[in-house]
């Protein structure tokens, strides 16, 4: 008997998107709220958002959702939350990530983005809290992703699932955000395995194959986030310049330091953004 079958996404012969459905049914039952239109995916430093949004309907432990597990992480709340903005949407804020070095698997990484799909949410926003490489930002500013690479060496597409990624993170949605706020600039994501931080030698290929950010999350989200159909925007917090760009040693208390500092202005932005959709 193996020690961690009490997760339904452990068992290989298991539907993730039968699982994702059923969680889909839990979120209904547990919130009151039938249908979702946005998903939001809280990342580090983003969590005030959630307030700001609009008026909170329901706050859930993920645990109780068929499918989650609890969040290994300082700084992740591990709470599903659904919030009605002014003009009427439903959004489920997701405040418990599954990441990747966990080692839980990919079906545990995005299964609450399938989740999010399956409660009926169109759109999905993705944040992260991550490392700058161009010198122009500082910590605690606010990205836009305009792409990524994928440096995980896996995905959550199974077997011969064959998705395009052309347009993966929405020029649409990139466009409504920077008539928001016309600072905000935008870079490619690159999703290293993690957890150790990229050494200055790893920051320098990623920088030279095309990335601007480096993190733990996100793309593996992003490609079931567009296998299930949905219009994806992504933003990154600039929590630390990365390795080798910043002579200082790097640590989560600053990545989590960057983060409040910076709280009260990005969730303001993105709250804003989401009013929009």
């Amino acid at each position: 008997m193996s020690h961690h079958t009490d997760n339904p996404l452990d068992d290989p012969a298991v539907d993730p998107f039968e699982v994702a459905r059923i969680a889909a049914d839990d979120i209904a039952r547990l919130t009151g709220v039938a249908h979702h239109d946005i998903a939001l995916t809280l990342g580090s430093g983003w969590g005030k958002a959630a307030e700001l949004v609009g008026e909170t309907v329901a706050t859930i432990p993920a645990t109780e959702v068929t499918g989650f597990g609890k969040p290994a992480l300082e700084g992740h709340v591990g709470n599903l939350r659904s919030v009605r903005t002014p003009r009427g949407k439903h959004v489920l804020v997701i405040g418990a990530r599954t990441h990747y070095y966990e080692g839980h698997g990919v079906r545990r990484v995005v299964h609450s983005v399938r989740t999010a799909a399956a409660t009926g949410a169109r759109t999905m926003v993705l944040t992260n809290g991550a490392g700058g490489i161009k010198h122009t930002w500082t910590p605690g500013r606010p990205v836009l992703i305009s792409d990524h690479i994928n440096l995980t060496g896996d995905s959550p597409l199974e077997g011969a699932t064959f998705i395009d990624l052309t347009d993966l993170y929405s020029m649409r949605l990139r466009d409504l955000a920077r008539r928001i706020d016309p600072t905000l600039d935008e870079g490619v994501y690159c999703q290293f395995r993690g957890p150790q931080y990229e050494t200055p030698a790893e920051v320098q290929m990623a920088k030279t194959i095309g990335g601007h950010i480096v993190g733990m999350s996100t793309a593996l989200e992003a490609i079931a986030a567009r296998q299930a159909g949905m219009e994806i925007l992504g933003f990154s917090l600039i929590t630390n310049m990365a390795a080798g760009i910043q002579t200082t040693p790097l640590s989560h208390q600053e990545v989590i330091e960057a983060g409040q500092t910076a709280e009260p202005v990005i969730s303001a932005l993105l709250a804003q953004v989401i009013g929009q959709l």
